[in-house]
């Protein structure tokens, strides 16, 4: 992203941001383009606003299709799954990757690969259930590696960004690390991370209270930080950066909204490969994502790595909950952040609990019935643990 936009740019990026539906979002950029100089160091800027301003195009296009069918009686698509189950995970890949036939082999989903790439433009979802665990898969549309700025790669990524979680699912009979790559790549220019980045910035705006800087910033002061937002007309806001990041990261944020996405990677058809080429493979892509093998037609996957797979990507843990007079534990356990603490357990079970606690007792769910301890609030909890809540509510 550049540096030094002369003022007017600048002037016309902050109604972009103000700007509240699609439409006028659209005509706000158009006015920004117009005022941002075309040389090099602009070139990435330009890129990602005209493909913005196509996206937001199909955008208005699909919202007057769909308003005209459903006064005409007919109906309409969705592309929105509403989120159900303990996670939302969607599945995502080339063309005849196999994307399809996992959801098939861990689902009841009536779903059939299709016969023509990029014919199904419409979400499908399935629950993959593994130890009480409810993943909500969705398998996606296509993604256009060859193109990148496609209809099929918009309706991907808006849902994409609205997940939990990522299955790239990648096909070992062509060059996985090509497809890979493409995939990265395409995610990486939409503001989608799927391996966690070394740092990446989020600016929420704010009414009143200036600029805040949270974080390590590796080339310069949270005052140059103000002053590259203030430069842009944004005089409040809660800036956050995960890791380390620098003002060129903190200017990109300006215009993307970057996100990190929990990912792993499924290497399907690796009957149809040479195993020493698949464990090549698999060793690359394995220091840095999470990397398992399937042959899908024949439903050959491992549910319990999969299952494991997701939680350990996406920081999950499994806690348990029992009552104080009865013998055993509830079999569905709360799904929580890893980190979190015996209160937040409480406060997603009822604030009441919360407001009345006094203490808990935690068993490891191996060594239940014995090996309790008592506990506070503040207790960090683990995979695994049986937690009974005293309170005096």
């Amino acid at each position: 992203m550049p540096t030094n936009l002369p003022p007017e740019a600048k002037a016309k990026w902050l109604k972009v941001m103000e700007a509240r539906t699609p439409e006028e979002k659209l005509k706000a950029l158009e006015e920004f383009l117009s005022a941002v100089p075309k040389h090099k160091g602009t070139e990435n800027l330009v890129h990602w606003v005209r493909r913005r301003m196509a996206q937001l195009r199909r955008e208005i296009e699909e919202r007057r299709i769909k308003e005209r069918m459903v006064r005409s009686g007919g109906g309409g698509t969705s592309f929105y799954i509403e989120k159900s189950g303990d996670a939302q995970v969607v599945i995502v890949g080339p063309p005849s990757s196999g994307k399809s036939s996992l959801l098939k082999c861990l689902t009841n989903a009536k779903v059939e690969p299709d016969d023509i790439p990029y014919s199904s433009m419409e979400p499908i979802p399935g629950m993959f259930i593994h130890d009480n665990v409810y993943f909500q898969l969705v398998k996606l549309p296509s993604l256009n590696i060859e193109n990148p700025d496609s209809d099929q790669n918009s309706l991907a990524l808006s849902m994409i960004r609205n997940s939990d979680g990522v299955i790239v699912v990648l096909d070992a009979s062509r060059d996985v690390e090509v497809q890979y790559e493409a995939v990265k790549g395409i995610l990486r220019e939409n503001g989608i991370y799927i391996i966690k980045p070394r740092g990446f910035v989020t600016i929420e705006r704010r009414p009143t209270g200036g600029i805040q800087v949270i974080g390590k910033l590796i080339n310069g002061t949270a005052e140059d930080v103000k002053k590259l937002l203030m430069s842009y007309g944004i005089n409040h806001a809660l800036v956050t950066i995960s890791g380390e990041a620098s003002i060129d990261d903190v200017e990109e944020a300006i215009f993307k909204e970057t996100v990190y996405k929990p990912s792993i990677v499924i290497i399907n058809k690796v009957d149809l490969a040479d195993s020493s080429y698949v464990k090549a493979i698999v060793d690359r892509l394995s220091s840095e994502i999470i990397t398992l093998t399937a042959s899908l037609v024949n439903c050959k996957i491992d549910p319990r790595a999969l299952g494991e797979s997701l939680l350990r990507a996406m920081d999950l843990i499994r806690v348990y909950t029992k009552e104080p007079d009865s013998d055993t534990y509830s079999p569905k356990p709360f799904v929580l952040r890893r980190g979190s603490t015996v209160g937040d357990l409480a406060r997603r079970i009822h604030s009441r609990l919360y407001e009345g606690f006094r203490y808990a007792k935690v068993w490891r769910i191996e060594n239940f019935p014995t090996g309790v301890k008592r506990v506070g609030l503040n207790y960090v909890l683990n995979d695994g643990d049986i937690v009974e809540i005293h309170s005096s509510v």
